[in-house]
This record gives C-alpha cells, sequence and structure tokens, in this order.
C-alpha cells in the first residue's frame, strides 16, 4: 500500500496528497471528493479502497483519519453542478476544490487515475491507486462516508426513493420510484439517461 509513497518520499517529495472521489456513477445525489495529507510515518493495515470496506469499517476509519490526517479537504459539487458541467467535469472540479481547502499545501499529488490541471505541484494520476497508495485509499474512505451520509439524509427526506439502500444508483427499487414519482429537482441529475427519460415522460402526462 504504500510503495509508490515511499518512492516519492525518497525523491524528495514530503507533503503527498492522496486525492479521490465517490459518486460518478449514480442518478441522484452529490459527487464528492476528498484529499488527504498523512504523516510519512503513518501506518494502518486496515485503511484499503473503501469499496473493499463494509460500512461500519469506513465509519470507523473516517475518524481514525480524520485524527491523523495532517490535512484533509473534502468537497462537494451538487447534482446541478454535475448537470451544468457534466460528471467528468464536475469530479475534476470537486478534486480541485478538495485540494484547495487544504490547510497544508501539498507537493505531490497521487490520484485514483484522474489528471488534473492547475495544480501548482506534479500530479501523478495512478490506476487504481486506491488500492496502493495509502493516502488515495484513506481519501476514498473520507468521500465514500461523507457522501453516504449525505443519502441517508436525503433518504428520511424522500423514503419513496430508496436512498439509504441504494445511494443514488439506479437499482430497480430506484428506477421503478423515479417511474412512478418522478425525479425530485436538484437532487437527481437530470442530464442523465434514466432521469432525463422519467422527466421527459412526467413533462408529456401535464
Amino acid at each position: 500500500m504504500l510503495s509508490y509513497e515511499r518512492r516519492f518520499f525518497k525523491e524528495g517529495f514530503r507533503w503527498i496528497a492522496g486525492v479521490d472521489e465517490a459518486g460518478r456513477g449514480p442518478l441522484a445525489g452529490p459527487v464528492v471528493a476528498a484529499a488527504v495529507i498523512l504523516p510519512e510515518e503513518f501506518r494502518n493495515e486496515e485503511i484499503d479502497d473503501s469499496k473493499k470496506l463494509t460500512a461500519r469499517k469506513r465509519e470507523s476509519l473516517f475518524g481514525l483519519i480524520e485524527e491523523s490526517a495532517l490535512s484533509y479537504g473534502i468537497a462537494i459539487l451538487s447534482a446541478e453542478d454535475i448537470d451544468r458541467l457534466n460528471i467528468y467535469q464536475a469530479t475534476k472540479a470537486a478534486m480541485g476544490n478538495a485540494l484547495e481547502s487544504l490547510s497544508l499545501p501539498p507537493d505531490l499529488v497521487i490520484t485514483d487515475a484522474m489528471p488534473l490541471e492547475g495544480i501548482s505541484c506534479p500530479v501523478v494520476p495512478l490506476v487504481k491507486a486506491d488500492a496502493q497508495c495509502l493516502n488515495v485509499a484513506a481519501a476514498s474512505i473520507l468521500a465514500k462516508v461523507t457522501r453516504d451520509r449525505i443519502m441517508d439524509e436525503l433518504d428520511a427526506r424522500y423514503p419513496e426513493y430508496g436512498f439509504r439502500r441504494n445511494k443514488g444508483y439506479g437499482t430497480r427499487e430506484h428506477l421503478d420510484a423515479l417511474e412512478r414519482l418522478g425525479p425530485i429537482p436538484g437532487i437527481h441529475r437530470c442530464s442523465f439517461g434514466p432521469v432525463k427519460a422519467a422527466l421527459e415522460k412526467k413533462l408529456l402526462l401535464f
């Protein structure tokens, strides 16, 4: 997990930020990005790609990462932002915002295969970085837990869509609710195919 960081530390980089996102694929909710700078001496074998961990484990590691990080930042872009920018550009913008919110300026950034422009230090996009770099794995946990909490809050407001269970992804339950109830303004991503189709069908009924 630390092989890349060790290499960069040996090359003289001191503040290495890992960046990752959660929520590129769902039909509803925001995209969330996080950036984390952990101390060079930090070790924790439980931190891994957030997709490999249970929700309970992610929650327990969230607090540990907050306490242990030299600096971390979390950025959220809404469904409306995604519709305006497109999901790829919104993801990049969220990552850039997360980096800008760090209290400690990084001298190297590692992302999970996402190239970033306009960053004042070198950026290294690595495929599956969240499974190979501790800082990126930590960022993936912060982003995932933050987004899951948002979707749980939305579930309390709109229980018919099952957001606590599907986190905004296009499950059968979610698609059925879209068919019956239509999209929620400001929550569903109207530029995504299934949401756009449900919105057009709803408009035809009026």
